[in-house]
């Protein structure tokens, strides 16, 4: 990269660490750093609970996602706004006034110790893998961008946002959020003027989206209701309302942010926030997806969008069979972009007829190269041995360092790791929060000072950065980033929303309904998991069913059981 990016990046990095630390107050209080003493605007815990989803996986993931799938993706999203009044109803007051620190504290008051031990176990799970993810899509840009081996990436953005973690507190945290909101929607902006404005003279946007729609990447919403199937309404609606409640109802990352807010009605207000904004901004960087796709039509792409593994075939023992790939691939795309611009000259004639003759042409040719493409990416999973290979996940920040111009490329990169830095600070804090509440508070030193447990919370923070770099390492290559993540999430959440639905909604239920309730539900989820094929998005919805039968059935056992007899 050019000097001026490395400049653009480094300072805004720096201002991001410097303006989040000074924000820093009352911190060296346990309330004061982990809720920042319940002080904070609803505007910002708002922008703070959508910042710490929209991490450098949307920027990566999500571009990629679009260029690969389409808009499809945005159903997953559709049970997001009810799942936001269910909880801006419920569970803020709820928890808001009971002034906990971590929602798994709550289940110890209702329940027993065992079940908010369970709870929160699992919590830290989930999530220590999730910030795994996230550090990994950042480290895909630096070891793309500089030529560097994906440790030393994940190294080098692991380490130093777990010690400005450990320093700034929940406060800072949610201050570099709001700074990470704007650069998103900025560089995602910026990028999708460069895009268009990158189409070949005389071709209208509108004319290339409708190729683009050909290929199927503008249909948005699919009505068939198919259990095996991720992206569609149905599963969005239904599975996805599962997912979200459990996510920011039941997962500390989101708990503790509106937790921060002033008053009741501003933590309603940060989640309905939320729930207006979050499908038009995922709709915006899906089509940012699209418009790459639109872009790679006429200008022509890396048959690989990984470098390292393309340099790795090159210089391998079937570098001839690549080469020879490359050949096949660039006689492909010209042929699709000819094809590509034949089916936009019929639309403008307006004949029926050649319209549906250059369509068929079209959608050959885009099937020719996405084969090629098949092809070379199975060479490279037989060259290095890595058979969950994908390049999904490299899509755009090739794009951005390839095509962009100078300082352009800098912000771009600068919005990617800001938002990856900031992301995984919230993340961190809240893993800090559940490990020191939950565990080691009330287990460990019960009794002791604000200032032990505030050195206790910088330790667990240096534990959980460390995991989740680690995890990182294993993280690039599975698939779609923004896929992963959720998915992650999936395996947990159904269970712990089952087991805060009968604390909350079923007085009757007891500890032990919901102790074994919340195993039945993590089990249930592993049976369907290895016996059927449904997406993995509603495995939710199977563990809060399951949480709830076993729950409600051990907990009618233990009323009887402990009814007294009746007397003659």
């Amino acid at each position: 990269m050019h000097p001026l990016d490395w400049a653009i990046i480094v300072t805004y990095l720096a201002w991001v660490v410097y303006d989040g630390l000074k924000r820093s107050k009352n911190t060296h209080a346990v309330e004061g750093y982990f809720l920042a003493g319940r002080s904070l605007p609803w505007w910002a815990v708002g922008l703070s609970v959508m910042a710490t989803q929209m991490s450098a996986i949307t920027l990566v993931g999500t571009t990629g996602q679009g260029y690969a799938d389409g808009m499809r993706f945005v159903q997953f999203y559709f049970g997001l706004p009810v799942a936001m009044v269910i909880l801006s109803v419920t569970l803020v007051p709820f928890f808001y006034r009971a002034r906990v620190f971590t929602a798994y504290e709550y289940l110890e008051r209702r329940f027993d110790s065992k079940t908010r031990v369970l709870a929160g176990l699992l919590f830290l799970v989930s999530r220590g893998l999730a910030v795994g993810v996230i550090i990994s899509a950042p480290a895909v840009v630096l070891s793309i961008v500089l030529g560097w081996n994906l440790v030393f990436t994940a190294l080098a953005i692991g380490v130093p946002t777990t010690v400005y973690t450990m320093v700034g507190g929940v406060q800072a945290v949610t201050w570099a959020d709001v700074k990470q909101m704007v650069v998103i929607v900025g560089g995602v902006g910026t990028a999708m003027v460069l895009l268009v404005l990158g189409l070949p003279d005389g071709v209208e946007i509108g004319e290339a989206l409708q190729v683009a729609g050909v290929t199927g990447r503008l249909e948005t919403i699919d009505f068939n209701f198919d259990l095996n199937q991720t992206y569609t309404f149905w599963s969005g609606l239904l599975g996805g309302l599962f997912l979200m409640l459990g996510y920011f109802g039941c997962d500390q990352s989101q708990v503790q942010r509106y937790l921060t807010a002033q008053s009741v009605d501003g933590g309603r207000r940060s989640l309905l926030m939320s729930a207006f904004w979050k499908i038009p901004l995922q709709a915006l960087i899906l089509l940012t997806g699209v418009l790459v796709f639109i872009f790679y039509l006429f200008n022509e792409p890396p048959m690989l969008f990984n470098a390292t593994y393309e340099a790795q075939v090159r210089s391998g023992v079937r570098a001839s069979e690549y080469a020879e790939l490359e050949k096949e691939f660039q006689s492909a795309f010209q042929a699709r972009r000819e094809a590509a611009e034949a089916l936009m000259a019929a639309r403008r004639s307006g004949s029926a007829g050649t319209i549906a003759e250059n369509r068929a042409s079209f959608i050959g040719r885009q099937k020719q190269v996405s084969d090629i493409r098949a092809a070379a990416v199975d060479l490279v999973r037989g060259v290095s041995g890595d058979v969950a290979y994908s390049d999904v996940n490299y899509v755009f920040p090739t794009f951005i360092t390839t095509r962009l111009p100078i300082g352009l490329v800098g912000l771009l990169i600068a919005a990617i790791f800001a938002a990856a830095m900031s992301s995984i600070a919230a993340e961190l804090n809240a893993l800090s929060a559940a490990t020191v509440i939950d565990f080691y508070r009330r287990h460990v030193r019960p009794g002791s000072s604000d200032r032990h447990y505030l050195l206790a919370s910088k330790l667990a923070t240096s534990f959980w950065g460390v995991f989740a770099t680690v995890f990182a390492l294993y993280a690039a290559n599975f698939g779609s980033l923004i896929e992963v993540v959720n998915r992650v999430g999936s395996y947990f959440y159904g269970s712990l929303l089952g087991v805060f639905v009968l604390a909350i909604a079923f007085r009757r239920s007891t500890a032990n309904g919901a102790f074994w309730g919340l195993i039945a539900g993590m089990g249930a989820v592993w049976i369907v998991e290895i016996i059927s094929d449904i997406s993995y998005i509603w495995y939710n919805a199977v563990g809060t069913i399951a949480v709830l039968v076993v729950g409600l059935s051990v907990s009618f056992v233990d009323q009887a059981r402990n009814r007294p007899a009746s007397t003659a």
